[in-house]
């Protein structure tokens, strides 16, 4: 996922980078731009000096500008959402679940009824970082939308800063790990969360330095949607999630039918392997009968060899003669 990152925000533009659409292979890459309008005169001769007035077009005009980006990225904010809601399919652990609540609660997203549109800020001035050593900052995101945006600085030495999204389906680079100049001017960035939940892990590497302690200031703010675009979100997630679970539901009853007509075939295949089982019973107690019985007659039979040989050869006992 591309992520926009630069050393100082730029006046003439903002860019939104969405990450977190499901249908897609991670290396997919999703801008949505959103560019300001530049001022098409230049400031005045008052403004020049210093000696504009409460009636100073140019700040009305910069006034006008700020607003119009301001619509421009909520537009574009709207549009990427829009975009990951309409590729949205549910996790396979979620079609697998023998409950079905889970689903519908990823298909709703945040409750209304107790739903904060305020920005929640994490920060932090001057954390070390150890040589040889690696610090995280791990911030979990439950609504799809979000806006997560961060600035870092770190004092007199550079560090590596990246930052990676955990969830279901794996590990998303949403900036890769590299070294930066943070320690001259900050280091800024905006991307816009399509599918949750996900942990967001800022990662501070000085495991490169083998003399320096590092000290990092950051500063990062996610910013929930709009409840207007959690709401349209929630019916385009509803009707994909529908999708899919029709199509998951035609498949189930077409194996459903398979493994039926299978049943019944082993059923049938089975009654016939218990009555032949039946009939092997009998000719195995006919044959265990007549096994028996010629034991006995064996045994008879060598007996009567070995005395018939007996007598052969010594003998009968009335044949002697008296002495």
């Amino acid at each position: 996922i591309k992520q926009h990152s630069t050393s100082a925000p730029s006046s003439a533009s903002s860019d939104l980078n969405l990450f977190g659409t499901r249908q897609v292979p991670v290396s997919t890459r999703y801008t949505i731009m959103a560019k300001k309008k530049e001022a098409e005169s230049a400031p005045s001769e008052d403004v020049a000096n210093g000696d504009a007035t409460e009636d100073d077009p140019t700040a009305d005009s910069e006034s006008t500008t700020s607003k119009d980006n301001g619509e421009l990225e909520a537009r574009a904010i709207a549009q990427a959402m829009q975009s990951a809601d309409a590729s949205y399919v549910p996790s396979p652990s979620l079609l697998a679940s023998d409950d079905a609540h889970p689903l519908l609660s990823q298909v709703d997203g945040p409750s209304l009824s107790n739903f904060n549109t305020n920005p929640s800020v994490y920060q932090a001035k001057s954390v070390p970082v150890a040589l040889r050593a690696k610090f995280d900052v791990p911030i979990h995101v439950t609504a799809g939308g979000s806006v997560v945006e961060y600035e870092i600085t770190t004092d007199v030495y550079d560090i590596a800063f990246g930052v990676t999204a955990e969830r279901e389906e794996g590990v998303t680079n949403v900036k890769e790990s590299e070294r930066v100049d943070s320690h001259l001017e900050p280091v800024t960035g905006k991307f816009l969360v399509g599918s949750v939940p996900c942990a967001l892990i800022f990662s501070f590497d000085n495991e490169y330095s083998w003399f320096r302690e590092k000290r990092v200031t950051y500063k990062i703010t996610v910013t929930p949607p709009r409840t207007e675009n959690v709401i349209k979100g929630r019916r385009l997630r509803a009707k994909k999630a529908l999708e899919a679970v029709t199509k998951d539901s035609e498949e189930i009853a077409e194996r459903y039918e398979t493994s039926t007509q299978k049943r019944s075939e082993l059923e049938k295949e089975v009654k016939r392997l218990e009555k032949e089982i039946e009939e092997k019973k009998k000719s195995l107690d006919v044959v265990s009968t007549e096994e028996k019985w010629l034991e006995k007659k064996r045994a008879v039979r060598d007996e009567q060899i070995k005395l018939l040989n007996e007598r052969i050869e010594k003998g009968w006992d009335d044949e002697k003669p008296e002495e």
